[in-house]
């Protein structure tokens, strides 16, 4: 699958608002059926049938271009580069290599060029989220405990 990043323009932006009501709508009234939609083509009175997961994913990608944003579609076995990577994770790429050769994100080498899968980029950045959460909430028993006043 290529991925294509082109901006969102203001017509989709204007088209997706107009949209996104009437797809959330009837995207929550499925939640009961048999893991499939059939979506019909007024154009051609054709219809086809999809999976419920990507009724969802095209709810999201409609959301988001009301909002204005561009959308990144890659499968889940993408194998991206060390600034692709650093990129996704919003790090610079020199802090990345240290993660790497830390052995906190699993790479392969090609040639000399280090590798990284998308799935372990993000089992690295849900593993970075369950931690933060921890953090956070011995954080907040602490000042709670010591009576800084939050609440």
């Amino acid at each position: 699958m290529d991925t294509i990043v082109e901006r969102t323009t203001r017509e989709e932006q204007r088209i997706a608002k107009s949209s996104i009501g009437k797809l959330k709508k009837n995207s929550g009234k499925l939640k009961h059926t048999r893991g499939f939609v059939e979506i019909k083509f007024l154009q051609s009175s054709e219809s086809v049938k999809i999976p419920q997961k990507a009724l969802y994913l095209l709810s999201v990608i409609v959301n988001n271009m009301a909002e204005g944003k561009s959308m990144v579609l890659m499968p889940s076995d993408t194998i991206l580069s060390t600034q692709a990577a650093a990129d996704y994770l919003n790090i610079s790429r020199p802090y990345l290599v240290k993660l790497l050769e830390r052995g906190e994100i699993p790479f392969i080498k090609a040639g000399t060029h280090r590798r990284i899968e998308l799935n372990d980029l993000l089992a690295y950045q849900k593993k970075l989220k369950v931690n933060r959460g921890k953090q956070l909430d011995f954080l907040t028993k602490q000042a709670q405990d010591l009576n800084l006043g939050y609440s």
